[in-house]
């Protein structure tokens, strides 16, 4: 990022804030739509990596360039898309400030704010908070391991031998 979140954080807030997305989860959601850098990086250097000799043996056979991204291209992309959705869910249920700031309500709290409930400021009970945070890590290691197919399948398929 050409700009460090902390310079950003106040005028993000003051325009959340005046759109009524204070104390709603739409400022932590929408901006995980537009992607970060890295995504955008990730997918391009992906497609770059396709030959385009499949794009050529599809125009070559009729198909117009929708077609040859809907059942050529995006099949291939697999493996990156599920990348860039594991990194954007982690990061998302890893997400500390965002909720800090745009969440005041108890109800809305999500569970990064939920485990620091359990630091005390003079004390913490390290048994429950190990125990909790072992549990809010269940969410994230499922979705690795449903996604860890396509990992696989993305290495198998471009021929890398290793």
């Amino acid at each position: 990022m050409m700009i460090p979140y902390t310079v950003l954080m106040i005028p993000q807030f003051l325009i959340w804030q005046s759109v009524g997305g204070y104390n709603t989860f739409l400022p932590l959601t929408v901006p995980c739509f537009f992607g970060s850098a890295f995504n955008v990086f990730l997918v391009k250097q992906f497609y770059s990596g396709i030959p385009k000799e499949y794009d050529e043996a599809a125009i070559v056979d009729g198909a117009n360039y929708f077609t040859i991204y809907a059942k050529i291209i995006l099949p291939m992309s697999k493996p990156a898309l599920c990348t860039v959705g594991v990194f954007t869910f982690m990061n998302t249920w890893n997400d500390f400030m965002g909720p800090l700031l745009y969440l005041d309500d108890q109800k809305l709290k999500t569970v990064s704010l939920a485990l620091q409930n359990f630091m005390g400021e003079h004390t913490s009970q390290w048994n429950l908070l190990m125990a909790v945070a072992t549990v809010i890590t269940l969410p994230m290691i499922a979705v690795y391991f449903a996604a860890q197919k396509y990992f696989i399948e993305g290495i198998t398929f471009s021929g890398l031998k290793g």
